[in-house]
């Protein structure tokens, strides 16, 4: 896939005009948006994105499209899940409300970045070594057994070395000072809490910047769809957080699904290395396949997550009926009608 300077030029410039508009929005009103705005937004960016495949697939061919729509797919998933951490760091800094929307604009940024640094390297690193799809198969395959395996412990917010090397390097105040990131007290200057979440925020995802560019890379090998698919699945992520936040509790199977897709594009880039090497009993996996495999895991999660919820909720409601205790109305003359709770036993006397 032959793809011109101008065109990379104008999808770039597409997603910064984009950036900044999204910026002027959050300067401009900073707060919670609504669930309908959250919800607009979200629809048109995932419309952007689906137009966009659809012009790879009348432009380059159905490989490519079928291409870029399994790497958005995988990408935008590992972005949902990605948001249970966002949540994590957001209550652990507790940021206002108001200044949240700036935090994730920010880390969307950094990730954009970090990420189209790993898309450059990925990309020489294959172009000169083809070995690395054994690396970054195995890779996939150990981050998928790590998922599986801590799926049912309880997620917490680790601060990395980057973090607590800049908290035990920088001062910093202990309150916020509405979002600047740095504030002079006494005559000398001292960052704020704003910038330590946006260092949480970004150094975090350069840690899903490793899970996810591997991903990719083992659907596509064109530079050009690796950083579009990350791009679009980047955009909109703002407010995807408002939008589905109340969800994630309930995506208990997402991990799960996550696990499955990275697992199979880990061997499917095995695979293709040994098919690339002459081994005759290595299939290659045509993308139809692959898009099929992770549009249906996630499918499955989805369903099977939102099923367990309501069963889980049922359940609850049930036990907190039961434990309610009864009561039985006593009559004195008169009087009005009293409630006394019903106990099991003699009564005493």
């Amino acid at each position: 896939m032959s793809v011109p300077f101008w065109v990379w030029a104008a999808t770039i410039g597409a997603f910064l005009a984009v950036l900044a508009f999204d910026f002027y929005l959050v300067a401009r009103n900073p707060r919670d948006p609504s669930m309908r705005e959250s919800t607009i937004w979200v629809s048109c960016y995932v419309a952007l994105a689906v137009l966009f495949g659809l012009g790879v697939l009348a432009f380059a061919g159905p490989q490519y499209g079928g291409e870029f729509f399994a790497g958005w797919i995988t990408e935008y998933s590992l972005s949902v899940d990605n948001l249970f951490i966002f949540v994590l760091i957001m209550s652990r800094f507790a940021v206002p409300r108001e200044y949240r929307q700036k935090v994730l604009l920010i880390g969307i940024v950094l990730a954009l970045i970090l990420r189209g640094v790993f898309i450059a390297l990925g990309a020489e690193a294959i172009a000169r070594f083809d070995w690395m799809f054994y690396l970054f198969g195995a890779f996939l395959i150990y981050t998928a057994w790590k998922l599986i395996r801590h799926s049912e412990e309880e997620e917490e917010f680790n601060e990395n070395r980057v973090l607590r090397t800049v908290r035990k390097l920088v001062p910093s105040t202990k309150e916020y000072h509405g979002a600047a990131l740095t504030v002079r007290v006494d005559g000398r200057k001292l960052v704020t809490p704003m910038l330590i979440v946006m260092v949480a925020i970004g150094t975090t995802d350069l840690l899903f910047a490793v899970d996810s560019i591997p991903a990719i890379f083992g659907l596509t090998q064109e530079p050009y769809l690796v950083f579009t698919a990350n791009a679009f699945a980047l955009m909109g992520l703002r407010q995807l957080f408002f939008l589905i936040g109340g969800l994630l509790d309930r995506l208990v199977y997402l991990s799960k699904g996550l696990a499955i897709i990275l697992a199979f594009i880990g061997f499917k880039l095995i695979f293709e290395a040994l098919h690339h090497h002459g081994v005759a009993w290595a299939p290659e996996i045509p993308i139809l396949a692959s898009l099929g495999v992770i549009v249906g895991t996630l499918a499955i999660t989805t369903v099977a997550s939102l099923a367990k919820s309501r069963k889980d909720d049922a359940a609850a409601a049930a036990a907190a009926a039961g434990s309610t205790p009864a009561t039985t109305t006593v009559e004195k003359g008169d009087d009005p009608v009293e409630e006394v709770p019903e106990t099991s036993g003699k009564s005493a006397g």
